[in-house]
C-alpha cells in the first residue's frame, strides 16, 4: 500500500501526519515552538524552529509507524499564511519571520494603496491592503531595515521555506501566494504591475505552481536529516485554509466550510472567480487547479470562548481535570439549560479587532443587554451565539456574491460542540455536517501529494475516495426565529459603537 505524508506548519507548532491511500491516519506527531513579540502588536518566529519541528515530527512518525519509507510516495505542505521569510544569496535566513498576526504595517498598507490605487489593488489581488498580508511586511523591511533588504535574494512563505529545506527548490503554490498581495488572482501568476509599483524584484519570488503539482523531491541532505526517501515527491501544497478545505472535501460548488478555531472562517469553493468589490471577504486561488475560493474571517471565534473559559470557568476546568474530560464538554451542559437568544443578551466577538465584515483593528468585545436576571451561563451562551452571528455576517456576504451553500461542513475545535453546530444550522438555515477526519490541513496536504504522486486522478477524486459525511445537524425553526429577532440588533451595534471604539484605542 502507498502512504502519504502531510506536514502542517502552524503558528503554535508543526503537525506531521501519515495516511494510507484511503485517508486513514496511521500516526501523527506535533512539535511546538515559541512566538516572539518584541513590541506591542509585533509577532515573529524563527524559521529554524519550524525546520527543527518538521524534522522532529517526521522522524517521530517514521519511527512510530514502522512503515517502509520507500512506500511514502508523496509529501504535501500546509502552512500558516502571509509570513515573510527572507534569505540571502547562500540560502541563509536574514531575520526572524514576521508572521500573519503581526500588526506593525498600517503605514505600509496606506503606501501600497496609494502606489497601486485602492480599486486597482482589489481588481488584481482581490483584496484591499491588509497588515496581515506579506506585501506590507516586505515594504516595512524595505523602509526600516534597508541594509538587510539589500542582502535579500529570496522571499518565501513559511511552508515554502520548509519546501526549500526539503528539496532545495524555491517555489510556492497559488493558494498561499494569493495571501501575499502580489499575485494576479484571476490569472494565477505574479502581478508585474503590482511588483513594479511596489519596487519588488520578481526574481526574489519562487516559481508559482498549482497545489497538486510536483515541485521537487527530497534532497540528499533532507533525507539524511528526516529519514525520508529521496524519491518521495513534494507537491505545491496549500495555505492552511485551502488545505483544510481540501481535508474537509470543500472542492465543488455549493460546499462551504465553517471553521471555528482561534479565528472563525466561512470558506466557499468557486468554479469561477468572484470578488467582493468592497473587500469585506477574501478571494484567493483554491488548491483545486483552476478554481478559486472566497472566505470571510472573524478574528475572535474560538478565542472568545477560550477567553471566557480561562477567566470565568475555573471550577469547570478543575472538575474536568478530575473527570479527565474536556472543560468545554461541561460548559456545554450548562449552556444547554439556557434558551436560545439568552433573554436578550448579545455579545460582539471583537476581542482582536475584526476583519469581516468590518475591517477594523479598533473594534472590541461587548456584552450588550446585560441585566440582573442573566447568569454566567447566559454570558457563555451569548459568547457562542455572538461568534455564530459573526459567522453569519461572513455567510451573508458570500451569499450576496451569488454563492449558495447546499451543505455546510463544520471543522475546527468548535465542530466538536453539538451546541455550536446547532447554532450555526439555525442561523444559516441549512444542515451542518461533520466528516470522518479531523486532520484538516495535514490531510488536505497529503491528498494533494497523492494527486501529484499519481495515486488519485485529481483533487476531487481524492476527496471523494477518502472523505465521508458522518453527522448531520438540521435547523430548528423555533430557534431560528429567535435568532433572526436579535440578529438585526447584533448588526446595528457595531455601527453604533465604531466611533467609541476608536476613542478608547487612541494612544
Amino acid at each position: 500500500m502507498a502512504y502519504l505524508m502531510g506536514v502542517d506548519i502552524g503558528t503554535s507548532g508543526t503537525k506531521t501526519s501519515l495516511f494510507d491511500e484511503d485517508g486513514n491516519t496511521v500516526c501523527s506527531s506535533t512539535h511546538e515552538y515559541p512566538l516572539y513579540q518584541l513590541n506591542a502588536g509585533w509577532a515573529e518566529q524563527e524559521p529554524a524552529d519550524w525546520w527543527n519541528a518538521v524534522v522532529g515530527s517526521i522522524r517521530d512518525v517514521i519511527a512510530e509507524s514502522d512503515v517502509d519509507v520507500n512506500e511514502i510516495k508523496g509529501l504535501g505542505l500546509s502552512g500558516q499564511m502571509h509570513g515573510l521569510v527572507m534569505l540571502d544569496t547562500d540560502g541563509n535566513v536574514l531575520r526572524r519571520s514576521i508572521i500573519w498576526c503581526d500588526g506593525r504595517t498600517a503605514a505600509e498598507c496606506e503606501e501600497i494603496t496609494e502606489l497601486v490605487g485602492a480599486k486597482r489593488l482589489i481588481e488584481i489581488t482581490a483584496n484591499p491592503a491588509l497588515v496581515g498580508f506579506t506585501a506590507s511586511k516586505i515594504m516595512w523591511v524595505k523602509k526600516n531595515e534597508p541594509a538587510l533588504f539589500e542582502k535579500c535574494a529570496k522571499i518565501l512563505l513559511p511552508k515554502d521555506y520548509i519546501r526549500y529545506m526539503l528539496t532545495g527548490e524555491f517555489a510556492t503554490d497559488v493558494s498561499d501566494a494569493s495571501g501575499m498581495q502580489l499575485l494576479d488572482i484571476k490569472n494565477r501568476c505574479w502581478s508585474d504591475e503590482v511588483l513594479h509599483k511596489l519596487g519588488i524584484d520578481k526574481n526574489k519570488l519562487g516559481k508559482v505552481y498549482e497545489s497538486c503539482e510536483v515541485t521537487g523531491q527530497i534532497s540528499f541532505k533532507a533525507a539524511a536529516e528526516t529519514g525520508l526517501s529521496r524519491f518521495t515527491v513534494v507537491v505545491g501544497g496549500a495555505g492552511d485554509q485551502a488545505a483544510g478545505a481540501v481535508g474537509s472535501g470543500i472542492v465543488a460548488p455549493g460546499l462551504v466550510s465553517s471553521t471555528v478555531g482561534t479565528s472563525g472562517v466561512v470558506f466557499a469553493h468557486m468554479d469561477n472567480i468572484e470578488i467582493d468589490r468592497l473587500g469585506r471577504v477574501h478571494t484567493f486561488c483554491h488548491a483545486v487547479p483552476g478554481k478559486w475560493h472566497v472566505m470571510g474571517v472573524t478574528q475572535g471565534a474560538g478565542l472568545s470562548l477560550q477567553w471566557f473559559r480561562n477567566n470565568f470557568c475555573a471550577s469547570e476546568m478543575e472538575t474536568a481535570k478530575a473527570m479527565n474530560v474536556d472543560p468545554y464538554y461541561l460548559m456545554d451542559i450548562e449552556v444547554n439549560k439556557i434558551d436560545a437568544g439568552c433573554d436578550g443578551l448579545i455579545y460582539l466577538p471583537y476581542l482582536m479587532g475584526e476583519r469581516t465584515p468590518h475591517l477594523d483593528p479598533d473594534a472590541r468585545g461587548v456584552f450588550f443587554g446585560l441585566s440582573a436576571r442573566h447568569t454566567r451561563a447566559h454570558m457563555q451562551r451569548a459568547v457562542m451565539e455572538g461568534v455564530a452571528y459573526s459567522l453569519l455576517d461572513c455567510m451573508g456576504i458570500i451569499n450576496e456574491m451569488g454563492i449558495t451553500a447546499t451543505e455546510v461542513r463544520a471543522s475546527g475545535g468548535g465542530a466538536k460542540s453539538p451546541l455550536w453546530r446547532a447554532m450555526q444550522a439555525d442561523m444559516f438555515n441549512t444542515d451542518i455536517v461533520t466528516v470522518n477526519s479531523s486532520e484538516g490541513g495535514a490531510l488536505g496536504a497529503a491528498l494533494l501529494a497523492g494527486v501529484g504522486a499519481g495515486i488519485y486522478k485529481d483533487v476531487e477524486s481524492a476527496c471523494a475516495h477518502t472523505i465521508k459525511v458522518t453527522q448531520k445537524t438540521s435547523p430548528d425553526l423555533g430557534h431560528r426565529n429567535v435568532y433572526m429577532k436579535y440578529y438585526p440588533v447584533y448588526k446595528s451595534l457595531y455601527n453604533s459603537l465604531k466611533d467609541e471604539f476608536k476613542k478608547i484605542n487612541r494612544r
